[in-house]
């Protein structure tokens, strides 16, 4: 049986020992909304809790972050790449506190390599000038990521208590580690008690392990809360709007681990073991 509480800590661990600056991809197995709502609101913790955040929306099929937020109008990073606009034109920042830009990738097979290329530049240019970068993703039909640095940084599923939904992320699990080999994934429960993510993070870590031969850490849970659904209706972060709902205390835990581990983490250039 999996040791949750180390697990949890050593996820958050893992996550912020990486690389300056940090980057971090998110997938999900779980509804668009429930995702977008679990990002917006685990930036704006961030931001409240003094870090330089910035959300990048690599989606092309499902419904990302900057369309959540209504700054998908604009021109992208693929733009900026493309020499048609600078890096500071397509950065938004949104009232939650934290910035928000769209990536796009090119659907174009004849400029997909060159474009490619000239993304992840850009990308390792809005990253340099970052402080945490949260990637909101997708795992396309191909199984593969925008740009290869999202195959490299730390990745993290978001899964919730449903059948449906832990069936999903570990099928997403298993074709990542088909096509990244074996190296370790994070999972964070949203819309679960601790006990109930608990379960749900233990059962997915002894399968994972068991037939995947990956290891599985807690990136910690999320509790099911009206108030979430209020604050995204008033366009405003939970922590924000209702700072004592029980869903503000989880992102506001969630936020001063990442703070705590960050400050511990010092000059360290590598992931940790």
């Amino acid at each position: 049986m999996a040791n949750f509480d180390f697990d949890q800590a050593e996820g958050l661990r893992r996550m912020l020992a990486g690389p300056k600056p940090r980057i971090i991809t998110f997938l999900s197995a779980t509804p668009d909304d429930d995702k977008g709502a679990m990002l917006v609101n685990l930036g704006a913790s961030l931001a409240r809790a003094g870090n330089d955040v910035v959300i990048v929306d690599a989606c092309e099929q499902d419904y990302g972050v900057a369309q959540r937020l209504g700054v998908d109008r604009g021109a992208s990073l693929l733009n900026v790449a493309r020499q048609e606009c600078g890096l500071n034109q397509v950065i938004s920042q949104v009232p939650q506190g934290f910035n928000v830009v769209s990536m796009k990738r090119t659907r174009n097979a004849h400029a997909s390599l060159d474009d490619t290329r000239r993304l992840a530049k850009t990308f390792d240019v809005l990253v340099k000038q970052s402080g945490i970068v949260i990637v909101d993703g997708e795992f396309d039909a191909s199984d593969s990521f925008p740009i290869p640095i999202m195959g490299n940084s730390e990745i993290v599923v978001q899964v919730s208590t449903s059948a449906t939904s832990i069936t999903n992320a570990y099928a997403l699990i298993k074709r990542l580690s088909q096509q990244l080999g074996r190296r370790p994934f994070g999972i964070l429960v949203t819309g679960a008690t601790e006990a109930e993510a608990k379960v749900v993070y233990d059962n997915m870590c002894a399968a994972a392990s068991r037939y995947l031969a990956v290891h599985l850490t807690s990136m910690g849970s999320v509790p099911a809360d009206e108030y979430l659904h209020r604050a995204a209706r008033l366009g405003r972060a939970v922590v924000d709007a209702f700072p004592l709902a029980g869903a503000s205390v989880a992102f506001r835990q969630l936020a001063g681990r990442f703070a705590m581990q960050r400050g511990r983490a010092g000059g360290s250039t590598h992931f940790g073991t």
